[in-house]
């Protein structure tokens, strides 16, 4: 799977590496066995590949991809257009509006922020249908360990969403000192009571980046239609 450069550049020698050797050879032996695997294989790298390197100003971290048919296109979060939009993500539009007063969104496709420099990154890429978590701990938190060093280490002033324990875990070695890390806990209807609603992230990062003199997100989702709808709506095609 081709990347775009700036992430090509960086990334090349992983894929060398036994442990994305022995992550292939399982995801090929999934795929001999019948079994299905979201995101499609043209889809597993859609985080990097909207986002590309020197763009990133905002990470928020997911966990795994959607595992219902048709959901997971390979940005944390999103689902596809005309998919029903799913709690966790209902959860982050209330906060969205609470916070910015921006309505929700109709649909659940977040490309258009990942356009404009969020990287919507999972900490795993693929899971094997209807099965939660089937593909933890084959090597893919090891390739977005290595995303993450990365933005850390060569980018500065970048914000960090890390909601509920478990990104908070794998976002433990940021540095604070050059990037701005909000915490929460994760946005499902089991948690997001608990402190997600009223959080306010969404506010706060932009205030950081401004500080900076880096132009906030546009958080407000425009509509999407098809290649026959008006010029104001976002147009689908291709995913990468």
């Amino acid at each position: 799977m081709m990347l775009i450069p700036s992430w090509q550049a960086r990334l090349a020698d992983e894929f060398n590496k036994d442990y994305m050797l022995a992550l292939q050879q399982f995801l090929a032996s999934e795929q001999e066995h019948g079994k299905v695997v979201y995101p499609a294989e043209i889809e597993r790298f859609t985080a990097l590949n909207k986002t590309p390197f020197e763009q990133v100003r905002v990470v928020i971290l997911g966990q795994d991809p959607y595992h219902g048919e048709g959901q997971a296109h390979g940005l944390s979060f999103s689902v596809k257009p005309n998919v029903k939009v799913p709690p966790s993500l209902v959860n982050i539009y209330k906060e969205l509006e609470m916070d910015l007063r921006i309505p929700p969104a109709q649909h659940g496709f977040l490309q258009q922020w990942a356009e404009q420099g969020v990287l919507l990154l999972n900490s795993v890429l693929t899971v094997e249908a209807s099965k939660a978590g089937s593909h933890q701990n084959k090597g893919w938190e090891i390739f977005t360990d290595k995303i993450i060093e990365l933005i850390n280490s060569e980018h500065q002033g970048v914000v960090f969403m890390l909601w509920g324990a478990y990104a908070q875990k794998k976002g433990r070695h940021i540095d604070r000192d050059i990037h701005c890390v909000l915490e929460s806990v994760h946005p499902s209807p089991l948690s997001a009571y608990r402190g997600f609603l009223g959080c306010q992230h969404f506010s706060k990062a932009n205030n950081y980046l401004a500080s900076l003199g880096k132009k906030p997100v546009n958080w407000e989702l425009k509509p999407i239609v098809s290649a026959l709808g008006s010029d104001e709506s976002i147009q689908i095609g291709l995913p990468f």
